[in-house]
């Protein structure tokens, strides 16, 4: 079988869609402060609009305990929803109770309706199947059909992901399609070179889809806090930066597989070493193999790569067909340590091929950088989806629409 998409489901003009977007977006006092994910949802929106059906859609944001939380509320999701189609968005401050009702049944032909939060109901992530399957069978009653549009999601068996696709004619929007089709070529079939860009905080996070890539690509780049377990694991004192000991194993076994399969694992040459993790704190450049010759000896923190580092890094990826990047080069949110990852974004524009931003702190990254989504061949909403597709891992929500790794 293969993925059932929109057109599977015929005309469905006059029908009540469900639309199950991943509209976690991140808020401050209530503002969202990056809609990359509002708006990746309106190309499957916009065509269940202009086929006149009324729309329902449903999402989660945050992690509320089972119970409604105004701090996770859907309600400024609906208003910027609203401004970017251009037309009214009704909003149900609950999730299959009265007010949902009342804004599904006064819902007319190309209407579109956004209903509360979720995991505002334990039913969602319950651990239990008759629980989720309960809750997704009132959820079920607002609609004719169903259509599967948040990848962010697709590696949870939840009750709007996985049971209620079971219980109306169900299909994947085209904001998973368009995933689909990104990941299967950073696997399936990359164009060459082709060099994966890792970073973030564990490499822990990442042992997956180090172990599953390796054989796929030519070269891979390790940043972010990961880096200083591949340092440990040369034999190379990282001060007190982020390091993670019952790893250095497995690392150590990693390098010596890329090696045997002729895989280049780059590590940065120098690293930007700070006194404390603060934006004010003294920090000075080091070569990566001395991060505790600094007047901060063993006190040193890692918080970014190096210039050099950069610079070589920045060579590769711009020398590649295809570039896959995932996790942040240092800690970019603050300015004297974003250096690193504004320099692999600048050359992730530049790819001549296909350039692909992972979810999650990639795409955070290079919005508050100030990079507009339209330089990069793809920006993923998926985050740990894209992660453990690129894992090879089972997708329960992706199985469930036909489609089979």
């Amino acid at each position: 079988m293969s993925l059932r998409t929109l057109e599977s489901l015929g005309s469905l003009a006059g029908t009540r869609v469900v639309v199950r977007c991943d509209l976690n977006v991140p808020l401050k006092d209530g503002v969202i402060t990056d809609d990359g994910r509002v708006r990746a949802s309106l190309p499957t929106l916009n065509a269940l609009i202009n086929q006149g059906a009324r729309v329902v859609v449903v999402s989660h944001l945050g992690r509320p305990d089972g119970a409604p939380d105004a701090r996770y509320s859907l309600a400024p999701v609906a208003q910027r929803l609203s401004e970017l189609l251009g037309s009214p968005v009704a909003f149900a401050s609950d999730t299959v109770g009265q007010a949902a009702s009342d804004a599904v049944n006064g819902l007319n032909d190309g209407d579109i309706a956004v209903l509360e939060n979720l995991r505002f109901n334990p039913g969602e992530t319950s651990k239990d199947e008759t629980e989720r399957t309960a809750f997704a069978e009132k959820l079920a009653a607002f609609g004719d059909a169903f259509v599967s549009d948040g990848f962010g999601v697709v590696h949870r068996k939840q009750a709007s992901v996985f049971e209620l696709p079971k219980l109306l004619p169900s299909a994947a929007g085209q904001l998973i399609s368009t995933e689909l089709d990104v990941l299967d070529r950073l696997t399936e079939s990359p164009e060459r070179p082709y060099t994966v860009v890792l970073g973030g905080s564990k490499v822990s996070d990442k042992l997956g889809v180090i172990g599953h890539l390796l054989p796929r690509v030519n070269t891979l780049l390790i940043g972010g806090g990961m880096l200083f377990t591949f340092l440990a694991a040369q034999g190379h004192k990282v001060g007190s930066s982020l390091l993670e000991e019952d790893q250095i194993d497995t690392v150590r076994g990693y390098l010596a597989e890329a090696e045997k399969l002729g895989v280049d694992i780059v590590l940065p040459t120098d690293v930007v070493v700070a006194a404390s993790f603060s934006a004010d704190a003294d920090h000075r450049v080091q070569p990566a193999n001395a991060i505790e010759d600094t007047p901060f000896g063993s006190a040193g923190l890692g918080l970014d790569i190096g210039p050099d580092t950069s610079a070589h890094f920045a060579e590769i990826i711009r020398s590649s067909k295809t570039v896959f990047w995932n996790g942040p080069m240092g800690v970019f949110e603050l300015a004297p340590f974003a250096a690193g990852t504004k320099t692999v974004a600048q050359a992730l524009t530049e790819v001549d091929g296909l350039s692909v931003v992972g979810g999650g702190d990639s795409a955070a990254a290079v919005r508050a950088l100030g990079f507009e989504d339209t330089s990069f061949g793809h920006i993923s909403t998926g985050g740990g989806a894209s992660l453990e597709f690129l894992e090879g891992k089972h997708l329960p929500g992706l199985e469930i629409l036909g489609w089979q790794q």
